[in-house]
């Protein structure tokens, strides 16, 4: 896990070719990095639309939200 602002100093660690999912609270965040990584060469990146947000309300009931 890497916090988003780590992003563009930590390119170099980041394989391009690798699945990347991007999430943050509500999904509009990560959506910014998500494209910000495509424009660096990134393949195949994920933004968990919705966020974790979402994810609690519609996938994991059980899962705290904040």
């Amino acid at each position: 896990m890497l916090p988003m602002h780590r992003i563009p100093a930590s390119l170099q660690e980041l394989d391009p070719e690798r699945e990347t999912v991007v999430i943050c609270h509500h999904g509009i965040r990560s959506r910014q990095v998500a494209l910000y990584l495509e424009h660096q060469g990134f393949s195949r990146v994920i933004n968990l639309s919705g966020g974790v947000d979402a994810w609690a309300r519609q996938v994991d009931p059980a899962m705290a939200i904040y």
